[in-house]
């Protein structure tokens, strides 16, 4: 009797807490922090697209020789909305988008997380990686019909520059691009580029998400013996891994871009798959075309991620909802973990 109250003793002592997962305010955070971080970061990503896209004249000339020239030719062509092209269809997509990411995540570690409670590094890569896949099925057409209204621009300056009249170029907006795909090629043709957004953001996920985990467990805590790091934290820690991976995975987002562009320019190179892209841009641009916006896309990414990390642990949701981050529900997915015995 004293040997098995023993043993339940020792069993209670070594028990994990019950390891708690709310999803609905997880996909209501990832959609705030989503549509909060990419109206903060628009221009920027504009300006990455268009310099992903130009191409080098014959005798080295090129439409934007930085990404500060590219700002202060894309503002005075097209004013302080003309920054904003495609940011429409952007914000009412990254809703989905990021709730799809963020709460996946969290999810897929959740279920990876062993008996001990550990999660190690490379069931990381894979919750992350697996995150990454989930979200393209939203990605995808939202990156095709931005990429088209940020690169109208573009298309517009270079043939003024060359001399020709823009006055039969047709007028774009995201219902005319996804009208006319749905038209001519059906649903699948908002789905152009799949392969390279899946190549990108499941590569972008693997290292972003174990990156940003393991640099916000370094910072300080909101109370001592608290999970949760203080916001500025997680802020400068999306940052961080934010800038990290989006360097990490830039010769991708070159090669989707290009990809998804369907109104080329007089200039602009044709691909068929994403081997034909990777190898013609190797051999008529050289390896540094790879990293054409890449600082670009780092200062976009960077403030992106910090702000979605910051806004999604702020607990907006489940403060909306009524309900305590801490305290479980009934809509709660709870598992509990044990603990070996020591």
């Amino acid at each position: 009797m004293a040997a098995a109250t023993s043993h339940k003793s020792i069993e209670a002592k070594t028990q994990v807490p019950a390891q708690q997962f709310a999803l609905l305010p997880k996909i209501i955070n990832g959609g705030i922090a989503g549509i909060i971080g990419v109206t903060c970061v628009f221009p920027l990503d504009l300006v990455k697209t268009r310099l992903q896209n130009q191409k080098i004249g014959p005798n080295g000339e090129r439409m934007y020789n930085s990404m500060l020239d590219c700002f202060r030719k894309t503002y005075r062509a097209e004013g302080y909305f003309g920054m904003y092209r495609g940011s429409a269809v952007n914000i009412l997509l990254i809703t989905p988008e990021k709730a799809i990411k963020l709460a996946a995540n969290d999810y897929f570690r959740h279920r990876l997380t062993g008996p001990d409670g550990k999660l190690p590094v490379t069931r990381e890569m894979v919750a992350g990686g697996s995150a990454g896949l989930c979200q393209i099925v939203v990605t995808t057409p939202m990156e095709l019909l931005k990429i088209q209204l940020q690169d109208a621009g573009r298309v517009a300056a270079q043939m003024k520059a060359s001399g020709q009249s823009t006055a039969n170029l047709p007028k774009i907006s995201a219902l005319s691009v996804t009208q006319e795909l749905l038209r001519t090629k059906g649903i699948l043709g908002l789905y152009k580029g799949t392969g390279a957004t899946m190549l990108r953001d499941v590569s972008f996920s693997v290292v972003y998400f174990p990156l940003f985990a393991n640099l916000n467990k370094l910072g300080p805590r909101k109370h001592p013996g608290s999970s949760e790091a203080v916001f500025w934290w997680s802020f400068v820690s999306g940052m961080l891994a934010g800038s990290v991976s989006a360097a990490a995975v830039n010769p991708a987002d070159v090669v989707k871009t290009r990809l998804q562009l369907l109104n080329k320019g007089a200039n602009d190179e044709t691909y068929k798959s994403i081997p034909d892209a990777f190898r013609k841009i190797y051999k008529n641009e050289g390896p540094r075309a790879f990293f054409k916006g890449a600082m670009c896309r780092m200062i976009v990414i960077a403030p992106l991620f910090g702000i979605a990390q910051m806004v999604y642990y702020f607990g907006i949701a489940e403060y909306l909802l009524g309900r305590d981050k801490a305290a479980p529900t009934k809509n709660q997915i709870v598992m509990p973990l044990k603990k070996d015995a020591d």
